[in-house]
């Protein structure tokens, strides 16, 4: 029996998005969509991510902390970006973690998770009490915070080569590196998502003065894989 080839093809064709919300800020656009039993956020017409999967996100927190020194008690986690909330709640999942912040600069974002859709994904995160949202631009925040950190997980563009915003350039710039060694103590971790790898960013890793600088990957249905670059400051 020949297979119904309308029903197929209309099983094949993806969901069309539905937009929840639409917001014009000092960065430009975001933008939140459903699709299907997914939500995606869309920065100034660029995709940034979505709910669809989350492994290498989760990936970003775990490979930092088994990063650190063996013994190190309460660590703390600076999370550059909220996005759909998939590091956070990793992080938060995870007894070990000391005090958590997170960057994030889209007063969108931050409501979308506090009083919107996204609330189911990380109401329960939010609600930690070592958690903390620091409504901020991340790299002015590398640049003028004192207070040091275990670990910086940064997760605000599609990679060092794809930036969402042309400021955010300057966080992979030899300037925005040595700020984010000079945020980390003695032995923590800098650790940075990324949607294709980038040799270059590896060598400005090296050249900042970071060491053991290497990379995880997640394979994905089409195309490159995920990145994670891992990268330490010397003790």
């Amino acid at each position: 029996m020949e297979p119904d080839t309308q029903t197929y093809t209309c099983a094949m064709i993806p969901p069309v998005p539905r937009t929840l919300d639409r917001r014009e800020g000092p960065y430009g656009e975001v933008v939140l969509r459903e699709r299907g039993r997914h939500f995606e956020i869309i920065a100034n017409g660029c995709f940034l991510m979505d709910t669809s999967d989350g492994r290498s996100e989760r990936l970003l927190i775990d490979a930092a902390l088994g990063a650190l020194p063996a013994g190190r008690s309460d660590p703390s986690l600076l999370i550059g970006g909220l996005g759909v909330g998939f590091s956070l709640v990793r992080a938060a999942e995870e007894e070990r973690w000391g005090r958590i912040a997170v960057v994030e600069r889209e007063q969108a974002i931050v409501d979308w998770h506090r009083q919107g859709p996204l609330d189911r994904i990380s109401g329960a995160a939010l609600a930690d009490p070592r958690t903390q949202v620091l409504h901020t631009d991340l790299v002015a925040h590398l640049r003028t915070a004192t207070e040091r950190y275990d670990a910086l997980c940064l997760d605000i563009d599609n990679g060092p080569d794809w930036t969402v915003t042309d400021d955010n350039g300057g966080l992979y710039s030899p300037t925005g590196l040595a700020h984010c060694h000079d945020r980390l103590t003695p032995g923590g971790v800098l650790a940075v998502w990324s949607a294709q790898p980038s040799p270059a960013f590896e060598q400005a890793l090296r050249n900042a003065g970071f060491t053991g600088v290497r990379t995880e990957e997640v394979a994905v249905a089409r195309g490159v894989p995920d990145v994670v670059y891992l990268a330490s400051r010397g003790a």
